[in-house]
C-alpha cells in the first residue's frame, strides 16, 4: 500500500527465508531490496540500517532473533530510527517472544509477525500484529473474498487454534522471567559439559545477546549428517528446519563468516520449559561419545592432531 511512496525495502541476510523469499519475489516486481551484512555474531547495527535508507525506503525488516544462532538484533534502535526517518518497520519475532521481553511501543514497530507452535501453543496458527495508530499501517489484503480480518485477510478463523495461541501467550507473559533463567541455565550445562570434554568446538552467534534456550556448536572434523544420524535419541538439527531440504551449508552461518566445511559440521540444540538438567547430562555425554567416534574415523582430525604434536 506503500509503492506510491517509494520502492526501497532493507532487510538482513539471516533473516528466514519467510523474509527473504518473499524481497526476492518484490524484486521481480520492480522493488528494490537491500540486504544488509552481519558481523560474525550475526548482528547488524543501527548505523548500516541508517546508511542503507533512501528517500525511497518504505520498509525495514529485521527479525527480533535468529531462529539457527539464537542472536538478538537490537530492534529498539532500528525501530526508533524508523520512526525518526518515517520508515515502517517490519521484525519477525516468531522466535522472540515469549523467549525475551517484547514491547511493540519501546522498539517502535509497526508490524510484528508470531507463531504460536514456537511459544508451546497449537501449530497452524499465526499473528500479524498491525498498528492502529502513529502511523495507522494499511495493508493490502492477501485474499478477496468475504472482507474478515477488517479487510486484511478473507477466511474463517480456526477458533479452537487462536484461544490455544491466546492462552499459550497468557502463560508465557507469566512465566517467562523465571522459565528463562532456567534455560539459561540448562543452556550453559550443556555448552560447558561439551566444551570441557571435546577440543576444536566452536560456539556461533553471540555470547550473550543471544535467546536463551538456543546452543549452536560447530565440531571440526566431524560430518554433520554423520553426527546426526548417530545422535537417535536426541532432537537437534543441522539448522533451520525450513530449509532441512536443502543440501547446501546453512546461508545463516556462511553470513557469519563460518567456513563450509565447519557450517556442515555446526548442530543447533534448543532447550526448553520442559528440559532437565538430567535430558542435558545425557546430550552431553551421547555427543561426547558420537564425536569422540566419528574423529577417530577421521584422517583429517588425525593429520591435525600429528601436526600438533610436531609443532606445525
Amino acid at each position: 500500500m506503500c509503492r506510491s511512496r517509494g520502492d526501497h525495502i532493507v532487510t538482513v541476510a539471516t533473516e528466514h527465508k519467510a523474509v527473504l523469499d518473499p524481497c526476492r519475489r518484490l524484486e521481480g516486481e520492480g522493488f528494490r531490496v537491500t540486504v544488509l551484512s552481519v558481523d560474525h555474531f550475526g548482528r547488524v547495527t543501527v548505523e548500516q540500517v541508517a546508511e542503507a535508507l533512501t528517500e525511497k525506503t518504505i520498509l525495514v525488516s529485521v527479525m527480533a532473533a535468529n531462529n539457527e544462532v539464537g542472536t538478538l538484533q537490537p530492534v529498539g534502535a532500528i525501530g526508533h530510527l524508523c520512526k525518526e526517518r518515517g520508515v515502517l518497520f517490519h521484525t519477525d519475532a516468531v522466535q522472540a517472544a515469549g523467549k525475551v521481553p517484547l514491547d511493540v511501543e519501546e522498539i517502535g514497530a509497526d508490524l510484528v509477525s508470531l507463531s504460536a507452535h514456537k511459544m508451546y501453543g497449537p501449530k497452524g496458527v499465526g499473528a500479524l500484529w498491525v498498528r492502529a495508530t502513529g502511523p495507522r499501517v494499511r495493508l493490502a489484503p492477501l485474499f478477496d473474498g468475504g472482507g474478515h480480518e477488517r479487510g486484511m485477510r478473507s477466511g474463517t478463523l480456526p477458533v479452537p487454534l487462536v484461544v490455544g495461541f491466546g492462552k499459550a501467550c497468557a502463560i508465557a507473559g507469566a512465566e517467562m522471567g523465571a522459565e528463562s533463567q532456567q534455560v539459561l541455565h540448562l543452556r550453559e550445562r550443556l555448552r560447558q559439559g561439551i566444551c570441557e570434554r571435546l577440543e576444536e568446538v566452536s560456539f556461533n552467534g553471540h555470547p550473550t545477546e543471544r535467546l536463551p534456550g538456543n546452543l549452536n556448536l560447530s565440531f571440526a572434523y566431524v560430518d554433520g549428517n554423520a553426527l546426526l544420524m548417530n545422535l537417535r535419541d536426541v532432537a537437534v538439527s543441522s539448522g533451520s528446519a525450513c530449509t532441512s531440504a536443502d543440501p547446501e551449508p546453512s546461508y545463516v552461518l556462511r553470513a557469519l563468516g563460518v567456513e563450509d566445511e565447519l557450517a556442515h559440521a555446526s548442530i543447533r540444540f534448543g532447550l526448553g520449559r520442559f528440559n532437565t538438567e538430567e535430558e542435558v547430562d545425557h546430550v552431553i555425554t551421547a555427543v561426547t561419545r558420537v564425536v569422540t567416534r566419528l574423529r577417530a574415523q577421521s584422517p583429517l582430525y588425525e593429520m591435525a592432531k600429528s601436526r600438533l604434536r610436531l609443532g606445525t
